[in-house]
């Protein structure tokens, strides 16, 4: 029973790359629109895709006219897709939804009501892991409820998919290029404005965890977390081995003090 949302019901955009994703599309799109709150938009950008997920999105807008596709001619990779994307975007606030993953359909509610109720530019949620059938795994990645620009710059604690910004604070931010750790550099370029953020302190998304995917082997990622201080912050490569150092510390010490598995 949360329902006040004031100043003018805000449009939430919601931007969606998408790529292959037949199996996962539909599913993300009606966890859009099974919100509580119902003033967004979707921007859905299609990466070239070789399936059938162009069709099944195509479907779906022609019955709901606040979903949006945008078809790039060529393969460019989620960086660029989330781009233009953005570039659509109408709404005050900006959230992400890869189209694998899901949201509990009182998360823009629940977030937009913090955001104006905290007068805050920008907020994050935690959310639950499910598997490539859909099923909960019982874990929960949680997050520090003031997370410091300190603390965000030795581990990446925003979900992509619970992360939303006010635009009218920050402008519209463009998305790194990089193949990986795009959140990531969004949120510390962020939290290098505000310094601390509030997290909304429950579990408003489900993410997808799936075999073939890059971010579920932690030791793959070293490299592009090692590019985020080598080139996104500019250190020296000693400088950015003893920060990985650091950031290793924390992803193996710290961070799993806020992964809530069900007993």
């Amino acid at each position: 029973m949360i329902k006040p949302i004031k100043m003018e019901n805000p449009i939430v955009s919601v931007l969606t790359p998408s790529y292959n994703s037949e199996k996962y599309i539909q599913e993300a799109i009606l966890s859009v629109q099974n919100q509580t709150y119902q003033t967004w938009e979707m921007i859905i950008v299609d990466d070239a895709s070789t399936d059938k997920t162009v069709a099944i999105i195509e479907k779906i807008a022609a019955i709901d006219n606040r979903i949006t596709l945008i078809k790039l001619a060529s393969n460019s990779g989620t960086g660029i897709a989330r781009n233009t994307a953005l570039d659509y975007a109408k709404g005050k606030y900006i959230s992400f939804l890869d189209a694998d993953d899901l949201w509990k359909s009182d998360k823009l509610e629940k977030q937009v009501n913090f955001l104006i109720n905290n007068n805050l530019p920008f907020t994050f949620s935690f959310y639950d892991y499910i598997n490539e059938e859909g099923n909960l795994l019982n874990i929960t990645i949680e997050a520090p409820k003031h997370l410091s620009y300190k603390e965000l710059f030795f581990c990446n604690y925003v979900g992509n998919l619970t992360g939303i910004y006010d635009a009218d604070y920050f402008g519209k931010i463009s998305i790194s290029l990089t193949r990986k750790r795009q959140d990531w550099m969004l949120w510390l370029t962020i939290l290098d404005k505000i310094e601390v953020a509030q997290v909304v302190p429950e579990s408003l998304a489900y993410y997808r965890v799936r075999k073939n995917s890059l971010s579920s082997s932690k030791l793959a990622l070293l490299k592009h977390n090692y590019a985020v201080y080598r080139f996104f912050h500019g250190y020296s490569i000693i400088s950015s081995l003893c920060l990985m150092i650091v950031f290793l510390f924390t992803q193996l010490i710290i961070k799993p003090h806020y992964v809530k598995a069900a007993i």
